[in-house]
Parts: structure tokens; sequence; C-alpha cells
């Protein structure tokens, strides 16, 4: 990789002319995921590649008066320190908010990079064009806050605010959701039923641990093997399977940390037992509480619903445990 400082005049205009072209196919990508969930901010994203695709042309003019019209073959990738992009293939379904400051760093980086070609380029009319090209891109930002009062009504927010939410909903609270429940429910009955056979808070606690653990890798691979999110929308499936196996592990755990308490401590067993239970109580209504602020079901419903597969896992792991 070269230093920046090394380039000729004639690499950093080809530098730049290959970093227009990108980020134009970058802005051209947005607008193509979000078309379907956010048209009207997807029309922005293609007014925002044609500038891209106006300054590149620019800069072939300029490039093809002082080097003629072979562009040598290099790239910001093999300069040092230079701005790097998001490999195309992980700006799909990305949250709107994400890929909106995606954006800022984006103009904000090629700013900084035009200003500081232009205090290289000794050829006038090249100091002239990188420097017009920097105000631009600092410009940009403004831009899309145009083209977005322009665009962008009150109904046509308010629409896009229901998506957001719904696809938020899709990406992050329904992989979660199902983690939390897995991971305070399932474990349950093996953690109760180690506790009430062996009396002991560690072996108790190395049993919720493992399966806590267990329960969270499990669900993190299945949620993340089963969707691509191409054609549901509901985003990276790794980010999902890490949403929810991570949930799952904290839904376990909550209730397999309070077998912590020393064996040594008088009525031990039953101190982290009752502890236990006052987490499983608030872990459940927190289940019901998510359910019923984001996937629209009545508050009483869904408490009777957890509450009460609670309740049943539970009595089973004591049952079995104390037998």
């Amino acid at each position: 990789m070269k230093n920046f400082a090394d380039l000729t005049e004639r690499e950093v205009l080809a530098v730049a002319i290959s970093s227009e072209e990108e980020d134009s196919r970058i802005y051209m990508t947005f607008a193509e995921d979000l078309r379907e969930r956010y048209p009207d901010t997807a029309k922005i994203f293609e007014e925002m590649a044609e500038e891209e695709r106006g300054h590149r042309h620019r800069l072939l003019e300029i490039y093809e008066q002082r080097f003629g019209a072979h562009l040598p073959p290099i790239r910001r990738e093999d300069v040092k320190g230079f701005l790097r992009r998001r490999p195309i293939w992980l700006t799909k379904n990305l949250p709107l908010d994400t890929i909106r400051k995606e954006v800022e760093t984006m103009e904000l980086q090629a700013e900084q990079f035009y200003a500081k070609a232009a205090e290289k380029a000794e050829d006038v009319g090249v100091r002239r064009l990188l420097g017009d090209l920097a105000e631009e891109e600092k410009s940009h930002e403004n831009l899309a806050v145009k083209l977005t009062g322009e665009i962008l009504k009150p109904d046509v927010r308010e629409a896009e605010d229901r998506t957001r939410r719904r696809m938020f909903v899709l990406q992050y609270v329904q992989p979660g959701l199902a983690g939390l429940m897995d991971g305070s429910v399932s474990t349950l009955a093996p953690l109760f039923a180690a506790a009430f056979a062996t009396h002991q808070n560690w072996q108790t606690f190395l049993v919720g641990l493992a399966a806590s653990i267990g329960a969270g890798i499990s669900m993190g691979f299945a949620e993340a093997l089963s969707d691509d999110g191409s054609l549901t929308g509901r985003g990276s499936p790794w980010l999902r399977g890490l949403t929810c196996g991570a949930m799952t592990a904290i839904g376990g755990l909550g209730h397999t940390l309070p077998y912590l308490v020393p064996d040594s401590l008088p009525n031990a067993f039953w101190i982290a037992t009752g502890i236990a239970s006052v987490v499983v109580f608030f872990e459940l209504w927190a289940i019901a509480y998510v359910r019923a602020r984001y996937m629209d079901t009545p508050f009483l419903q869904a408490v009777f619903q957890i509450v009460l597969g609670g309740v049943i896992v539970l009595g089973v792991g004591i049952l079995i445990g104390g037998a």
C-alpha cells in the first residue's frame, strides 16, 4: 500500500475517479434496497448517486486533458489511511438510520480527501476542481436535507416511520424476544430440577450455566440459519442470530446467578431459590411487556400466556428434582 503523501497528481485523480464511481454504485445499492420499504427515501439516494456520477465525469475530463485516456490501476484500498467503504454485500437490509449515518460518514471522508488532494495539486485547474469538489461534498448533507424536505412530506414521513418500526421489530425485537422467552422458560426445568435434586447451590449453578450457554448457542445458530433476510427483509442473519443467542443466554443466566450464594451460609439453598424465583417473576413480566409493546398482544393475554407457561415449566422442574 502507498502513503497518501507519496501519490502523484495523476494517481490522486485516478483514486478520486474510482472512488466517485464506487460511491455512486453504493448510493444506487442503497436506493434499490430501500425502494420497496422506503420508496421516497430511495429517490434521495438516486439523486445523490447522480451527483457522484457528475463528479466522476468532471474528474475524467480534467484527467484526460492532463494525462490522457489511460487510468493507472490504483484504488483507495491501495492507499494507507484512505477512506474505507463497507462492502456492498454488507449494505443489504440495513436499518434506515444506519444507512443515513453511513452516508454522512462517506461524505465527510470524501470532503477530507478532496481537501487534502487539493493541497497536493500543482496544476491550477486540478487544484480548483478538487477544491470545488471538497465544497460540494461538504454541501451534500445540505442537499440531503433539501431533498428530504422536498420528497418526504409529512404523510410520507409517517408511513416511513411505521415501516421503520416494523423493520425494527422484524430485525431486533422478534429474535431478541424469541431468545429471551426460550432462555427464561426452557432453562427453568433443568435448573430447578438440579436445585431440588441436589440442594447444592454450586452444582445447580453449573447446570444453569451450561443450560443457558448451550441454549444461547443453539438458538443463535438456529435463528441465523433460518432466514438470510433477502426475502423477508429481516436483516443480517448473523446479527439476528447474535441478538437471539445473547438474549437466550441472558434469560437463562438471570435466574442462574442467584445460585452463586455460597453453600456455607445458613439456609443458602433457600435464599438462592427465593432470589431466583423473584428473578423469574420479573423475567416473565418483562417478556409479557415486550410482547404487548411491540407485538400488539393485549397485555393481560401476554401475561397469562407467558406466566402460565413459565409456572408449568417451573413446576415440572421442581417435581422432577424432588422425585
